[in-house]
């Protein structure tokens, strides 16, 4: 039976290693689920695989798109698919997925609403609110436009609160009609896991992973990219509080400590969508991890 076997879990886990000894082990390939992986000149910010990992196994959706390219959850959900059926087509059985970005992961497992393709001039109009009056202008135009969304919506998440009103501006309907919450049937089965570091295990593995993205160049590679700093793909931590340091807005020392904690905050939110999902086989990393995967299967 085909069988997608999901690595999930918060950054600094050990994804990706795990997932290369698993796709060695069952002959397959991996397609990441990292919506940040996607773009290239940010391999060091992103965590992407190294050039010796690339060579292991092969890996798709990696470094696949310009920074100013737009992308979706949608689109995800369609190409993924179209390369999962390619990737049993040639290797058999069993397929690995491997990211940190949930919304992927879900889109990928259980499917997303059809939600409408947001036109470059609606994106610029809804980003104008924004840019014009901030977040109580974001959440004023929802009152009007979608009020049972903004009832339950993050008030300080903009990029959703933008992305909402986006939907309702495009499909002239509320966003929040637009959304079901439906799970899809999928024609495999699907197999999930992450490795269970304690908190504390993992917020010292994420401190060494921001060391080791400085020794690798972080800061030249946001030096690189500063220029294009409004795209949305640059909007990401790494390379916000990097860009923070060259606006004159803190000094590096204070950049570096700060894209440390707001990983341990990502990482808390990647935690939480984890505990929210019984079907999550957790591994005990102080295990040899492959057995443990191998035996879930």
């Amino acid at each position: 039976m085909r069988t997608l076997v999901v690595v999930a879990g918060p950054t600094a886990s050990g994804k990706t290693g795990l997932a290369i000894e698993l796709a060695e082990s069952l002959g397959t390939e991996i397609v990441s689920a990292d919506s940040r992986q996607l773009y290239m000149g940010i391999p060091v910010v992103t965590a992407a695989p190294s050039d010796a990992e690339l060579a292991r196994v092969p890996h798709h959706f990696v470094g696949i798109l310009p920074l100013d390219a737009y992308y979706s959850a949608a689109l995800y959900e369609e190409q993924a698919l179209a390369c999962l059926d390619d990737i049993w087509e040639r290797r058999g059985d069993y397929a690995v997925v491997c990211g940190g970005s949930m919304m992927y992961i879900d889109a990928l497992t259980k499917g997303i609403d059809p939600l409408p393709t947001i036109s470059p001039e609606v994106r610029e109009r809804a980003l104008a609110i924004y840019t014009g009056g901030g977040l109580e202008a974001l959440h004023k135009t929802l009152a009007v436009l979608d009020p049972d969304y903004l009832a339950a919506a993050d008030l300080s998440n903009h990029r959703r609160l933008i992305h909402a009103i986006e939907i309702c501006m495009e499909s002239g309907q509320p966003a929040s009609l637009l959304r079901t919450g439906r799970a899809k049937e999928r024609p495999f089965r699907v197999v999930k896991m992450a490795i269970g570091h304690t908190r504390e295990a993992l917020f010292d593995r994420i401190n060494r992973r921001v060391d080791l993205m400085v020794e690798q160049g972080l800061e030249a590679e946001a030096r690189a990219v500063y220029p294009m700093r409004h795209l949305n793909s640059l909007n990401t931590v790494g390379l916000k509080e990097m860009f923070a340091c060259f606006d004159g807005l803190m000094d590096r020392d204070t950049a570096i400590a700060r894209i440390a904690k707001n990983t341990r905050v990502y990482a808390k939110k990647q935690l939480l969508w984890l505990s929210k999902d019984p079907s999550v086989n957790i591994l005990d990393p102080s295990r040899p991890l492959l057995p443990q995967a191998l035996s879930v299967l």
